[in-house]
């Protein structure tokens, strides 16, 4: 009887549990941040577009340090890369403290950006580093596991984001605070921010806790053996792939429609809930508890993903899950009510695989190349960055077509989005029937 391959071999269990909550750690950071965006608009008076700023801040740092973190990485090695990551999240956290004291919006975005440039690291690092622990053919399980660990981190953001901030912030709604007189404004605004900051300085101080025991720990040197950059080899070797490019492609538009599902959850529930006669800030409370929600189904829904890839394919689950999102958010874009946040909690459930799916399928059978090419898949984050702000500008029309909700008919964006990933999906499936 053939012996069974195992997904996570006995000599790499402790350093793939270490390795695992950092993607619960920047999981925490991605999703106490997406509701920041209606916080800040509101501390600060903003439009949704200027709020929508932190997303460009957060987004724009993974794409700026992708390739030096991959250059970084391939010069040292993955544990290298994972403290660079793990000193610069603690730093932008901490340094939400200085801000605060400022009570500078843009500095706020500076904060951000240096902590997801940390967080780009982490991911260009701990990603392909999950995938070199243990036998090839189970890598894209293998990273779906430990990615099932990503969105526990996001709960837990979630929660201190509607418990810590949201429903500490004063209940002023937004009109409200742009009637104050400026010596009040100001008071307010100080005030909640200090409500803001205080999960950030927390949250760096566990992860410079973390740093210290992966510091101390000895981690595998799988990947490690060789130093030499040849990145422009190894580039045009990357581009002669349609498989990875399409793939960076296809995670662009699978990160902005993530990002933009889980940020205007909250734009949407709070117009839905109003209409119902609910105040803002409880409309916004209660909108973020269906993106926790979502976020349970999330992960739940990857758990299952992750045990079906024993009888299908990946290229195969990603069509079908590709396909149902299409549909789910249609029915986000044709329900007016609570029917639309019901199937904007679906779509999470249909996004759970999609991250990891991709990146398996584009990086597999790459071998040292996977450093540089998980770079461009990390830079593809980007669509984080770009996609959200196009969708705030829809939403700040009010109503589009006569009296239809812009925030309905922001959500044709990622319509689009997952149309990219099902065809993805579907071009790869053909791609392995003709190696076949």
């Amino acid at each position: 009887m053939e012996k069974k391959t195992p997904l996570i071999p006995h000599q790499y269990l402790w350093p793939f549990t270490l390795v695992t909550l950092c993607f619960a750690l920047w999981g925490f950071a991605n999703d106490i941040t997406n509701p920041m965006v209606k916080a800040f608009s509101k501390i600060f008076h903003m439009s949704v577009t200027d709020g929508a700023l932190v997303q460009v801040a957060f987004y724009g740092g993974y794409f700026a340090m992708a390739f030096p973190a991959a250059m970084f990485i391939r010069r040292f090695s993955y544990k290298s890369g994972v403290l660079m990551g793990l000193g610069l999240y603690a730093t932008g956290a901490l340094l939400f403290f200085p801000a605060k004291l400022i009570g500078v919006y843009g500095c706020f975005l500076i904060a951000y950006f240096i902590m997801t440039c940390g967080l780009s690291f982490l991911e260009t690092s701990c990603n392909p580093y999950i995938l070199s622990m243990g036998d090839e053919q189970t890598a894209t399980r293998r990273l779906n596991m430990a990615q099932c660990f990503n969105p526990c981190g996001s709960i837990i953001g979630m929660f201190v984001a509607m418990n810590f901030i949201q429903a500490r912030l004063n209940p002023l709604s937004s009109e409200e605070r742009g009637l104050l007189p400026s010596e009040e404004f100001e008071a307010l605004k100080a005030s909640d921010l200090s409500v803001l900051v205080s999960p950030y300085l927390l949250i760096g101080t566990v992860i410079v806790a973390m740093f210290f025991i992966i510091l101390f720990t000895k981690m595998p040197k799988n990947g490690d053996q060789n130093h030499s950059l040849n990145l422009g080899p190894t580039m045009r070797r990357l581009l002669r792939l349609p498989r990875y490019w399409e793939g960076v492609i296809a995670q662009f538009f699978y990160v902005g429609a993530q990002i933009m599902c889980w940020t205007f959850i909250i734009q949407y529930g709070t117009r839905v809930f109003m209409a119902e006669g609910m105040s803002e800030q409880a409309a916004e409370v209660l909108s973020q508890r269906f993106n926790i929600a979502a976020m349970l189904l999330f992960i739940c829904s990857r758990f299952i993903a992750t045990y079906l890839m024993r009888w299908l394919k990946p290229a195969t689950l990603l069509v079908i899950f590709g396909v149902l999102a299409m549909a789910f958010t249609a029915g986000v874009i044709g329900f007016q009510g609570r029917m639309g946040m019901y199937c904007l909690v679906a779509v999470s459930g249909c996004m759970s695989l999609m991250f990891p799916t991709i990146y398996g399928i584009a990086l597999d059978g790459l071998g040292d190349d996977a450093k540089f090419g998980a770079a461009g898949l990390i830079m593809a984050i980007l669509g984080g960055s770009v996609l959200p702000p196009l969708q705030a500008m829809i939403i700040d029309q009010g109503t589009v077509f006569g009296n239809f909700p812009a925030t309905n008919a922001s959500f044709i964006l990622p319509f689009i989005c997952f149309v990219v990933v099902a065809v993805y999906g579907r071009r790869m499936e053909k791609v392995r029937v003709e190696n076949e």
